[in-house]
């Protein structure tokens, strides 16, 4: 299992309603969340994959941004 962390412009509700399904969905992802709170509106994502291209993907192509925090 592999914890990735993300800075996102996820910024608000609309915006991780609009990625929820994607995330929700795919086989690889087993739980995530979105820090308002934080600067960098930062994205927890724990998986089965070690690479986070993957995971950053499916944030970009629904059109935000996405960079893993390393």
């Amino acid at each position: 299992m592999y914890i990735h962390v993300f800075k996102t412009n996820l910024n608000d509700t609309r915006r991780i309603n609009d990625i929820e399904s994607s995330l929700d969905m795919h086989p690889d992802i087993i739980e995530w969340n979105v820090d308002l709170n934080d600067s960098d509106n930062i994205l927890r994502v724990v998986s089965h994959i070690a690479t986070p291209e993957r995971i950053e993907q499916v944030v970009l192509s629904a059109g935000y941004y996405c960079e893993e925090l390393v």
